[in-house]
């Protein structure tokens, strides 16, 4: 099996999780505008509940159950559908069997990869239809996936939270590949190429309150018990090449000291103006990031971890993870801990640690990221080939009050087990069915 991020499994790009301390990846890309006041107004109410313990919802003060999920990606095929093509039938009949493997590991949630790159798995009033259903862009699959997939989960007692990317476009910089109705080739000002890629600018307003509108049209349609991002904001970097936002910069950038804090800036707008909205439109769906874990090591900032990672989220992705979790931004903050226990550069028992520390007092809760697809007996790393290690990874993070549960990258390892480590998993951390949340 060949050991490359997730970043690498989703967008085709490897070795970015993390390096030595000085090393920074290569190529890595791992992954209507709204009233101010009004946007602003909800999402400090939806603070104030938060940090109150009711977080918006039935229940008042009382802590939810522990979270058991496993991520479902939907981009280049890599979990489902297993390929492009298939019959609605064969589509629907491998999803609900994800489903079915979930109960079956006593899990309780699944995240479902519903706009895997400026697309859609629904048939969405904003975007063309999904690639990856059909192998052609805007194609009519036949069925609604995102609608099917509520219904089937919930019918298992499974929460289904839609994973959404906010920002990526293509896997490729051809805009005339692009469906001819696509918004970013009706926008041409709107896309970056960059790294072999193309993204929408994250620096102008009007793609922040674009994509923002595509994402909530899923979410105004399906009663989904929660929105979900990963970390793919500004691309990771890709050494002696710069994206390419002076324009944007030049425009909206007067006033900050640099244009990593316009970038971060912009990026904290996104999150800030999604939770308010969606605070709003669905008050019960909780709003979940998972970052790359590291936001930044403590060489570069006292407050960061003890860790020596080659990419800091703050730096390098201008996503300042620990501020939204410290502003009430955010119900769940999902890091990718993908390192074993003692790793040099991130061990993964300092990552967790901190993460801890930081979700404390803030009514957030924390989620650790689980890296089950290293999980191979051919690993060239001893840890990864110990089906124990990942269960001593919920060992170790149950010593955390902060830590409300796991989630396993990815859902087909969840189902073949390389090695047997969600076995372990299973037995030794999950005797009965999860609790519902």
């Amino acid at each position: 099996m060949a050991y490359i991020g997730r970043r690498g499994l989703l967008a085709g790009a490897a070795g970015v999780l993390a390096g030595a301390a000085a090393a920074v990846p290569a190529a890595a890309d791992p992954v209507t505008d709204p009233a101010a006041g009004a946007v602003a107004g909800a999402a400090e109410q939806g603070r104030r509940t938060r940090r109150a313990g009711a977080a918006g919802r039935p229940g008042g003060g009382r802590a939810a159950a522990e979270l058991r999920g496993m991520w479902i990606a939907s981009v280049e095929n890599v979990d489902w559908p297993s390929q492009s093509g298939l019959s609605a039938r064969e589509q629907r009949a491998e999803l609900t069997g994800l489903f079915d493997t979930a109960v079956a590991r006593r899990l309780n949630t699944v995240f479902l990869q519903v706009r895997p790159a400026a697309d859609a798995l629904w048939p969405s009033a904003k975007e063309p239809w999904s690639q990856w259903l059909t192998g052609v862009q805007g194609r009519d699959p036949g069925w609604d996936p995102l609608g099917t997939a509520v219904t089937e989960a919930h019918a298992r007692g499974l929460e289904l939270h839609a994973w959404f990317n906010p920002y990526r476009v293509a896997n490729h910089t051809d805009p005339a590949r692009l469906v001819a109705s696509h918004p970013a080739r009706r926008n041409p000002g709107w896309t970056v190429p960059y790294g072999g890629k193309l993204y929408y600018n994250p620096g102008l307003p009007q793609v922040r309150a674009f994509v923002q509108e595509a994402m909530l049209d899923a979410v105004s349609r399906y009663p989904v018990d929660g929105v979900h991002w990963d970390d793919y904001f500004y691309p990771y970097p890709v050494a002696g090449r710069d994206f390419d936002d002076d324009e944007a910069f030049a425009a909206y950038g007067e006033g900050f000291a640099s244009r990593a804090d316009w970038r971060r800036h912009n990026t904290d707008t996104l999150v800030r103006e999604m939770s308010g909205r969606l605070r709003t439109l669905r008050p019960r769906a909780r709003f979940g990031i998972s970052p790359f874990a590291v936001w930044r090591n403590a060489d570069r900032d006292p407050l960061g971890s003890r860790t020596r990672a080659g990419v800091q989220t703050y730096d390098d992705l201008y996503a300042d993870t620990r501020k939204w979790v410290k502003e009430g931004w955010i119900d769940s903050i999902v890091p990718q801990v993908y390192w074993h226990i003692g790793n040099s550069a991130a061990d993964y028992a300092k990552v967790v640690e901190w993460w801890a520390r930081t979700v404390e007092g803030t009514g957030v809760e924390l989620h650790v990221g689980e890296a089950l697809y290293r999980c191979d007996a051919d690993s060239p790393t001893a840890a990864w080939r110990d089906p124990a290690e990942l269960s001593r990874h919920l060992t170790l993070a149950g010593r955390y009050a902060g830590v409300r549960g796991h989630v396993y990258f990815s859902a087909k390892q969840v189902a073949a087990d390389p090695n047997g480590a969600m076995a372990r998993v299973v037995a030794d951390h999950y005797p009965s069915a999860a609790a519902p949340r």
